[in-house]
This record gives C-alpha cells, sequence and structure tokens, in this order.
C-alpha cells in the first residue's frame, strides 16, 4: 500500500485561552479555558493526512515523559505510525505555552527546535521512508536521506518554515531534491528577493516547473509549466486562529498529490484544509475527513 513519510521533531502546545492580559512578574492570572494539543509543524501535516485517510509514517524523537507518551497516543489515534529515533533519558519534544490574548498571543518553549540525527537515526529514517510515494522534507540532517529517496522514485515536498537566512544560496541542495516546494508569501519573498508574490512565483522556476506560493488569508498562486493560476480561499471559514493553517494546507496538497490530482486541483484541496484549521484555536483543532474535503472540493 502506498503511504507517506517524514522526519521531524514533535512539538506539543499547551494552550491558555481567554487570557485577559499577559501576567506581570509575581502575578498569577487564571482563565477558564485550556488544552493541551500536538503543536505545528511536520507531525502536525502528517496527522492532518491520517485523517484524510493515507497511510503516515514518522521518523521522530519520543521518551518515557507523559508529554512524549501523549503524543504517541495521538499518533496512533490519527493513523500515523510513529518511529522513535531517541536513546536518551530527557524530554525531547518542544513543548510549548502559548498565552492567548484576544487580539494577540505570546510563546514559552522548552527543547532544542530539531532533531539532530547521527547516522544510525538516517538509516532508521530511510528503513521507514523506503517505498513512499511522498516524502515531506524540511531542513535539517536529513538531506542523504532525501537524495536516495528522490533516486527511488519518491516525490518530494519540501516546506522550510520561517528563516532569517532564507535565500537560494544557502538551500540550494534542498530546492533541488524537492519536487514541489510551498512557501508562504513573506518566505517566498525572502528566498527570490522579489517585491511581490507574482514575480516571486516566477523565480522560483528557476528550481520547479510546478510552482506554489500561498499568499496569507487570500488563497494560492501556482504556476503549471507555462500556466499561471489564482485559488482564492474559502469565503466560508472564519479565522480564529491561524496556528498550523501552513501544515493543514500542506495535507491537503499532499492528498491531491497523492491521488495523482493535477497542481490547481492539489492547491484547492489545501485551501480547504488551510480554511478550516483557522476556525479554532490550535494546530490540529479544526479538520476536514476525506468525504467532507471531497464535498467541498466539489463546491
Amino acid at each position: 500500500m502506498a503511504f507517506i513519510a517524514g522526519a521531524g521533531a514533535t512539538n506539543v502546545d499547551l494552550l491558555y485561552e481567554n487570557m485577559p492580559r499577559i501576567p506581570n512578574i509575581g502575578e498569577e492570572i487564571y482563565t477558564d479555558k485550556f488544552s493541551l494539543q500536538l503543536g505545528g509543524g511536520l507531525p502536525a501535516t502528517l496527522i492532518n493526512a491520517g485523517r484524510l485517510g493515507i497511510e503516515a509514517k514518522i521518523a521522530t524523537e519520543l521518551g518515557t515523559d507523559i508529554f512524549s507518551e501523549f503524543a504517541k497516543e495521538k499518533f496512533e489515534e490519527n493513523k500515523v505510525e510513529p518511529t522513535n529515533l531517541y536513546k536518551g533519558s530527557g524530554i525531547p519534544l518542544n513543548i510549548t505555552s502559548a498565552i492567548i490574548l484576544e487580539n494577540d498571543r505570546s510563546f514559552i518553549t522548552y527543547g532544542k527546535g530539531s532533531i539532530e540525527p547521527d547516522e544510525q537515526a538516517k538509516e532508521e529514517f530511510y528503513n521507514i521512508a523506503k517505498g513512499a510515494k511522498i516524502c515531506m522534507m524540511s531542513p535539517g540532517g536529513f538531506i542523504d536521506v532525501y537524495k536516495r529517496l528522490k533516486d527511488e522514485g519518491t516525490i518530494m515536498v519540501l516546506d522550510m518554515g520561517w528563516d532569517d537566512e532564507l535565500t537560494f544560496e544557502k538551500y540550494d541542495e534542498l530546492l533541488k531534491i524537492a519536487d514541489y516546494y510551498t512557501p508562504n508569501q513573506e518566505e517566498a519573498l525572502t528566498i527570490t528577493g522579489c517585491s511581490n508574490a507574482r514575480d516571486a512565483a516566477y523565480a522560483l522556476k528557476k528550481y520547479f516547473d510546478k510552482v506554489v506560493v500561498k499568499v496569507d488569508k487570500d488563497g494560492c498562486i501556482g504556476i503549471d509549466g507555462d500556466d499561471y493560476f489564482f485559488c482564492p480561499s474559502l469565503e466560508q471559514f472564519k479565522n480564529v486562529d491561524s496556528t498550523g493553517a501552513g501544515d493543514a494546507f500542506l495535507a491537503g496538497f499532499i492528498y491531491g498529490l497523492f491521488h495523482d490530482y493535477p497542481l490547481k486541483g492539489c492547491i484547492e484541496f489545501g485551501n480547504i484544509t488551510g480554511g478550516k484549521a483557522v476556525t479554532a484555536v490550535g494546530a490540529l483543532s479544526a479538520y476536514v475527513n476525506e468525504k467532507e474535503l471531497l464535498e467541498l472540493k466539489k463546491q
């Protein structure tokens, strides 16, 4: 059976909602709404893909702590098969406390951000990803594995996230491996040095025949060969919290690739899953299942 795979750090979010303000030093403020959730990033995309009926595998770092046990439970609940790369005795996850105000938010995060794999971890990831139809890529130490998978015919999808030093020169090797890259508007403008999203999309033709640039809440630009188009966002989705919107978009986009849709169809799926994700607080709170996704696509 075909599947998708990826390697990345697991993030857990402690969300304190309805906060009237950020407490001053020495103060304690109570709220009546709290949730513990898996956070955004590559694991969130794989979970959203699992919810759409795609078999998904992740290589990540999990310990024996309560947060790791929570993460394992959520992976399995959402049909994502985790392989643990962690050999230590500490807490290997990124744990974020998010204080959510009416119009803003503040974060405190424990963790190292990303996985720093040794040769054994790289081989373990390759073993679970070998034969995948699609592999999700991210910056880090797995580039040799990405090359092997690419040579074997796996479709490689890159989502890097923000970096103050986001340039073609810095990420040239990753971009050359990727079949698809899904930057948002700010990332696309920064990496290309262009002043508008359309020009940035055309600048990305340096690496890709099929180009994707997410234009925030408005929708997404696509270029398929010589065909330039724009797919607007769905108006029925009200933005409550944009956390995880990019991860959810990527899940819908990958759903389209997995089922061999043309680029425009993949982007339309991404707009649906990304749009639904912003309707509730947290990276994984609001989502569509496969039936809902296909019905919205028809509309």
